[in-house]
């Protein structure tokens, strides 16, 4: 009869941890904001000035070659469940340090790309996540640079969201009346009026001139409609 086994439960680091791998400029404000959100982080970088410069800033934060195995499982790397590997200008220690990470069994990493065929080395290793935070920051500030947009996040599959200020053609009516989803292919998802938060939509809420809403819909379309002022 053959035994019955249990299997091995991997180990996580502490739990709501994350390691951050290269803390230059992208990785420094990555692991500093995950630290002002409560977040342990543990920081791993070659160079011994950015890791004074970071000492006291992060739970903890340690010089050491990412591209060493030995190095990594050390510091118990392999036992968190979330890493990012932050490192952008060297190619090769980005993509050795993120194929370590992927071997571990880690469940979530993230990695910034510096080009569209960094990124596809990265997915191809299995990063479950690429980020492109330059050309990301770039797309966004051209939008808001363009329009007349407050703030723009767009997402996967041509969706975005846009705060912006709302166009005369909805001024003094309810959502439903105004039928701005029919007329701009968009949807108000918030309102936020002078002095007060952002309070969700409804079909009953009255537009005022000096509202705030943030819509919801296309790409294209959430731009035309921001231009429409």
């Amino acid at each position: 009869m053959a035994r019955k086994t249990t299997p091995k439960k991997r180990r996580t680091g502490p739990q709501g941890s994350v390691v951050v791998i290269g803390l230059g400029r992208f990785g420094h404000a990555l692991a500093l904001e995950l630290v002002d959100e409560d977040t342990e982080v543990l920081g791993i970088d070659e160079n011994a000035e950015v890791v004074q410069a970071l000492s006291g800033s992060l739970t903890h934060v340690v010089r050491a070659d990412s591209t060493k195995e030995d190095a990594l499982r050390q510091l118990g790397v392999h036992e968190f469940d979330r890493a990012v590997v932050a490192i952008g200008s060297d190619l090769e220690a980005s993509i050795l340090t993120a194929s370590l990470l992927i071997s571990f069994g880690i469940e979530n990493v993230w990695a910034k790309a510096i080009s569209e065929a960094h990124g596809r080395i990265l997915t191809q290793l299995g990063v479950h996540h690429v980020v492109y935070p330059e050309h990301d920051m770039g797309q966004r500030v051209a939008h808001l640079v363009r329009g007349r947009m407050l703030d723009y996040i767009e997402f996967e599959d041509d969706f975005a969201m846009v705060k912006t200020n709302p166009p005369a053609d909805i001024i003094g009516l309810t959502l439903s009346n105004s039928a701005v989803r029919t007329r701009h292919g968009i949807t108000v998802v918030a309102i936020k009026r002078p002095g007060e938060g952002f309070t969700y939509a409804t079909p009953e809420t009255v537009v005022e001139a000096d509202d705030t809403i943030i819509v919801a819909g296309r790409t294209r379309a959430t731009e035309r409609f921001s231009e429409l002022q």
